[in-house]
C-alpha cells in the first residue's frame, strides 16, 4: 500500500491520553466560547431559576437581563464542569478568561457533590441509622427538614397556629423554633415589645438601646430615639426571636456576623426603588406601630419592616442548617408575591435545592371569627394601654393597608411545584398542594385536626393501686380502699365543674359588646355567634381510660347515660419489661447496671424484656389520642398512669424534652387544661381526703420529682 492512503495509515497517532484530554479542551473551549445567541449546556436550568424568583420590575429600578443572574451557590443538581461553564457564559455575557489547564481526565471515583438522599421517616425512639442511630434528622440531610412559611392578613390566627405547631413537633422529639418577625419590628422601630414586657432581667434600657443598634437600619439613644442620620447597614441581630411563641429567658442576645460582601451571593442586593439616603428618613423618635408604620409610602418603615424579615429568616435558615434544627418556622405576613419570592430566593441561596419549605396561608371568611381575632389584637404590645375603640379602628386601618397588596397562595405556587396550606377559619376547610417528606405530611395531619371550640381536657392518675401500696411498678392490680373512695369523689367534682363551666360560658356570651366598650378585650366566641341563637350548646363529656384495672375501676363511677365511657390500650401505662411487678429498690440491688443506666437518661431508656417500652414509645403511642383530642369538641377525662400523664402534659403545656420523663404528677391530683386562642389554660385541684372534695391549688407549677426512681 502506497501513495497518500498509506501516509495516513503510518502516521504515528497521539496518545490515548492526549487524544482525550485534547477532546474535554475542546468541549470546554466550546461552551465558554459560545454567544449569547446559542444555547449553553443548562441554559434551560437556569432560565427556570430566574423566571421563578426574578422579581417584578419597579418604577425606577433597573431589571437585571438573565445573564446577570448568577445560579446558586453549591447547585447540586448540576455537574462541576456544567456549573463551570454556565458561570462562564452568564458574566456580562461575554464569558470569562480563558485558561490554558484541561480539565481533568482521571476517573470519577466520587460524585463532585454530595447527592440528594431519601426523605424517608425520622422517628426518635422507633428509628435508627448510621447517620442517626437516635432516630433524630441527622445534619447532613438537609431534605427531611422542613421550613415553614406562614402567609396572611394580620388577625387570621397565625400565630396561634404556629405555637401549637411547634408545640406538637417538638412533643415528637422534632426540635422546631419559632421565628417571629413581629417582635423582631417592634424592637427595630423602638416600640413595645413583648421581650422588654415579659420582664427579662436583661432586657434592660442600655440592651433595648444596643439591640437598636445591632440591627443595622439606624442608631438609637437611650430612651430609643432613632437617628435619621445613621446609617442603614445590612440587617443584623436585633434580638432575641420569640422561641416557640415565647421569649427564650437562657440565652443572652447575640449579633448575627458582619454584613457580608455585596458580591456575595448569599446577600440580597436592595434596589435604588428600595434604598432611601438617611436625609430622606423622617426625623422622628420611636416609631409608632400605628397603621401608618405599615404603609408602603413610608420609605424608612418599609426598610425597616424588609431588612428584619430577611435577618430573621438567615436565622432560620442557621438554625436549620448548622444548628441541628429540624423545622424553623417563619411567623410574618408574607402577603405579597414579592416577599415570598425573596423567600423562596435566600432559602434557595442558602440550602440548594434539598431543604424542604411549605407554605402555610391563614384565611379568615367568617365575619365572627375575625372579629374574636382582631379584639384579641387589642391587648397585644400594638396596642397594650389603648382605648379599645381607638385601638379597634386603627388595627382594620392596618389590615386595610395590607390587603391592597395581598396576593393569597394559588397559581403561581401551582405553576412552580410549590408546596402550600391553605387553612380556612382555623381548619374549618384545609386545602393542600405538592405535600412532601415526612414532616411535612405530619404538619398537614395535625392541621386537619385543628377546631377552635371551647371546652376542657381533664388529666389524672387513676386512684391509688394495692400495688402502689406496696410500691410496685407495672402490674394489673385493682383499687385499695383510698383508691376507691378518690374514684367516688372524682366522679362527683366532675359533674359539679361540667355544671359550673356551662353557666360560665353563658355569662361570657352575655357580656360581649359591640362595638367595645372601654377596658373590654373580651373576643366573642365564632362558635356561639354562628348559630344565631347565640347560646352555647351543650357539652357530651367523655372519660377515657386504659385497659389496665386501676384505670378502669377509677372511672366506674360515672353514669353512661350522662358520660361516654371508653377504654384505650394507648393509655397503659409504660411496660417495665422484666421489671414488671418489681420495687424499684429491687431493681437497683438486682439490676444495679440497667438501674443507673435508665437514672441517667430516662427519657431514652428503654425497659429490657419482652414488651419493654421507654418514654419515647409512650409518646409514639400516644400520638393518636392527642390528634383527637384536639379534632374534637367535647370535653374530656383521661384516667391514665404516671407515665401516660406525665407525656400528656408535656405536650399541653409545652414542657422541655429534658423535664418529661422526670415530672411530678402525685396520686390524688387532678389537672385541668382549657385551650385558649393565645394558649391553654392550666390549673390543678388537689384531692383532700379528710373532706373528701378536690380543692384548686393556687399557682400551682409542674416541678420535677425530687426522687429519680419514679
Amino acid at each position: 500500500m502506497s501513495g497518500p492512503q498509506s501516509a495516513r495509515l503510518t502516521q504515528k497517532s497521539p496518545p490515548r491520553s492526549v487524544r482525550r484530554q485534547t477532546q474535554h479542551s475542546d468541549i470546554a473551549k466550546s461552551a465558554i466560547m459560545r454567544t449569547p445567541q446559542s444555547t449553553p449546556l443548562g441554559a434551560d436550568v437556569h432560565k427556570s431559576i430566574s423566571d421563578t424568583l426574578a422579581l417584578p420590575a419597579r418604577a425606577g429600578a433597573k431589571r437585571p437581563m438573565d445573564g446577570d443572574m448568577k445560579p446558586p451557590p453549591g447547585n447540586r443538581s448540576m455537574p462541576s464542569a456544567m456549573q463551570t461553564a454556565l458561570n462562564g457564559t452568564l458574566r456580562d455575557g461575554v464569558g470569562r478568561a480563558l485558561t490554558d489547564t484541561p480539565i481533568s481526565t482521571a476517573p470519577n471515583t466520587a460524585p463532585s457533590s454530595p447527592r440528594i438522599r431519601p426523605t424517608t421517616l425520622d422517628i426518635p425512639g422507633l428509628t435508627k441509622s448510621k447517620a442517626s442511630p437516635d432516630g433524630r434528622i441527622a445534619s447532613r440531610d438537609i431534605g427531611s427538614k422542613l421550613v415553614i412559611v406562614m402567609v396572611g392578613l394580620p388577625a387570621r390566627g397565625k400565630s396561634y397556629i404556629t405555637k401549637k405547631m411547634a408545640r406538637y413537633l417538638n412533643w415528637l422529639q422534632h426540635d422546631t423554633r419559632i421565628f417571629n418577625v413581629g417582635e423582631r419590628r417592634r424592637v427595630a422601630a423602638g416600640g413595645p415589645s413583648r421581650l422588654a414586657a415579659a420582664g427579662d432581667r436583661r432586657f434592660s434600657v442600655a440592651r433595648r438601646e444596643e439591640s437598636v443598634k445591632q440591627i443595622g437600619i439606624t442608631t438609637a439613644s437611650v430612651d430609643e430615639v432613632l437617628d435619621p442620620n445613621g446609617p442603614l447597614d445590612r440587617p443584623k441581630l436585633a434580638a432575641k426571636i420569640l422561641i416557640n411563641g415565647e421569649p427564650e429567658r437562657d440565652t443572652d442576645f447575640e449579633a448575627l456576623p458582619p454584613p457580608a460582601d455585596e458580591t456575595d451571593p448569599h446577600s440580597l442586593p436592595i434596589s435604588e426603588a428600595e434604598v432611601s439616603t438617611p436625609e430622606e428618613l423622617p426625623n422622628t423618635e420611636a416609631m409608632e406601630q400605628s397603621a401608618y408604620f405599615f404603609d408602603p409610602r413610608n420609605v424608612k418603615a418599609a426598610q425597616i419592616r424588609e431588612q428584619v424579615a430577611m435577618s430573621t429568616l438567615d436565622e432560620l435558615l442557621d438554625y436549620v442548617l448548622d444548628q441541628g434544627g429540624s423545622v424553623g418556622i417563619l411567623d410574618a405576613t408574607n402577603s405579597t408575591l414579592e416577599r415570598r419570592k425573596l423567600i423562596m430566593k435566600r432559602v434557595r441561596d442558602r440550602a440548594g435545592p434539598e431543604l424542604g419549605v411549605l407554605f402555610l396561608e391563614s384565611l379568615c371568611v367568617d365575619e365572627n371569627l375575625l372579629e374574636s381575632n382582631m379584639r384579641l389584637k387589642l391587648s397585644g404590645p400594638d396596642y397594650k394601654d389603648q382605648d379599645p375603640r381607638v385601638a379597634l379602628e386603627d388595627f382594620r386601618r392596618r389590615v386595610a393597608i395590607y390587603e391592597r397588596n395581598y396576593i393569597p397562595l394559588g397559581d403561581f405556587e401551582e405553576h412552580n411545584n410549590m408546596q402550600y396550606v391553605q387553612m380556612i377559619d382555623v381548619g374549618r376547610k384545609i386545602v393542600s398542594h405538592q405535600i412532601k417528606g415526612f414532616l411535612a405530611a405530619q404538619t398537614v395531619y395535625y392541621l386537619v385536626n385543628f377546631n377552635l371550640s371551647p371546652r376542657q381536657i381533664w388529666i389524672t392518675r387513676h386512684g391509688e393501686s394495692l400495688d402502689n401500696v406496696n410500691g410496685k411498678i407495672g402490674g394489673n392490680s385493682g383499687l385499695s380502699e383510698a383508691g376507691r373512695k378518690y374514684a367516688k369523689a372524682l366522679t362527683r367534682f366532675i359533674d359539679h365543674e361540667r355544671k359550673e363551666w356551662a353557666t360560665r360560658q353563658q355569662d361570657k356570651v352575655a357580656s360581649t359588646h359591640f362595638p367595645p366598650q372601654p377596658g373590654d378585650t373580651t373576643p366573642p366566641n365564632p362558635e356561639y355567634t354562628t348559630s344565631g341563637s347565640g347560646d352555647a350548646a351543650a357539652k357530651n363529656f367523655c372519660i377515657w381510660t386504659s385497659m389496665l384495672r386501676r384505670s378502669i375501676e377509677t372511672a366506674e363511677y360515672f353514669d353512661e347515660e350522662d358520660y361516654d365511657v371508653k377504654q384505650m390500650k394507648m393509655l397503659d401505662e409504660l411496660n417495665a419489661g422484666d421489671m414488671e411487678g418489681m420495687t424499684y429498690e429491687e431493681i437497683r440491688s438486682k439490676h444495679a447496671d440497667e438501674y443507673e443506666l435508665r437514672r441517667s437518661d430516662k427519657l431514652h431508656y428503654r425497659y429490657p424484656g419482652a414488651g419493654g417500652e421507654g418514654y419515647l414509645d409512650i409518646i409514639n403511642r400516644l400520638r393518636a389520642v392527642i390528634v383527637e383530642v384536639e379534632r374534637m369538641t367535647d370535653h374530656v377525662l383521661l384516667v391514665g398512669h404516671r407515665s401516660v400523664a406525665r407525656v400528656l402534659l408535656a405536650y399541653f403545656v409545652g414542657l422541655k424534652r429534658e423535664d418529661v420523663a422526670d415530672l411530678d404528677v402525685p396520686l390524688g391530683t387532678l389537672y385541668m387544661l382549657e385551650p385558649k386562642p393565645y394558649g391553654v389554660d392550666f390549673k390543678a385541684f388537689r384531692y383532700e381526703p379528710k373532706d373528701d372534695w378536690f380543692h384548686y391549688v393556687p399557682d400551682y407549677a409542674l416541678r420535677r420529682a425530687t426522687s429519680h426512681a419514679n
